[in-house]
């Protein structure tokens, strides 16, 4: 992966582990300073920069992945196909191919802004906020996926109906469905009406 003078600024030399630190924002979406991402999470939450990415196949349909069970925040649910936080001053685009890159194995091989969306869902099992300002990215996804079983515990590509019958039956991110319903102007653009997005 390339690298970046932002994500430059956030890798450690030595291999230690070192605070991850989030872009804290206004309302409009304008820096105004930055927290330790587990801080900024706590309740009530500070609202802060963040991204989520749905990618689709050729035949129109959505990848999700399942959270690894070993995740602090939402572990063993379903969300998109990815979704995380830039570095301060690494910018929303660069972050998502990075973090696509980091979790999946893949660079989409298209992957374009599709709007942002603010909200504030807390997750009663952890207890933990999510206090966000997104930017939303949909693509295509051409290459074999190589998940990393760190972050990702499973895989699925999904049409429209069976994403809504697995939504019915398995526990999905708090933020899920606030993300999708922002995104689907740009996946209808991207997958065309007969896709049913």
């Amino acid at each position: 992966m390339p690298t970046t003078p932002a994500t430059a600024a956030n890798s450690s030399s030595n291999g230690a582990a070192e605070a991850i630190m989030l872009e804290l924002v206004d309302e409009n979406g304008t820096t105004i300073g930055t927290a330790e991402k587990l801080a900024a999470h706590q309740a009530p939450g500070q609202l802060h920069r963040a991204f989520s990415v749905f990618l689709f196949d050729e035949q129109g349909r959505l990848l999700l992945q399942r959270r690894a069970l070993g995740k602090y925040h939402s572990p063993g649910v379903w969300s998109n196909t990815c979704c995380g936080h830039p570095y301060p001053g690494e910018a929303p685009f660069a972050a998502a191919a990075r973090r696509t890159y980091e979790e999946l194995g893949i660079s989409p091989s298209l992957l374009a802004e599709a709007g942002t969306v603010r909200y504030n869902h807390p997750d009663p099992a952890s207890g933990l906020v999510e206090q966000e300002f997104n930017h939303l990215f949909v693509g295509l996804v051409q290459a074999q996926l190589r998940p990393d079983p760190e972050e990702i515990g499973e895989t699925a590509f999904v049409t429209a109906d069976e994403l809504a019958k697995r939504h019915d039956e398995a526990p999905f991110s708090a933020w899920f469905m606030t993300v999708l319903d922002a995104a689907r102007p740009a996946i209808r653009e991207l997958t065309g009406p007969s896709a049913g997005w």
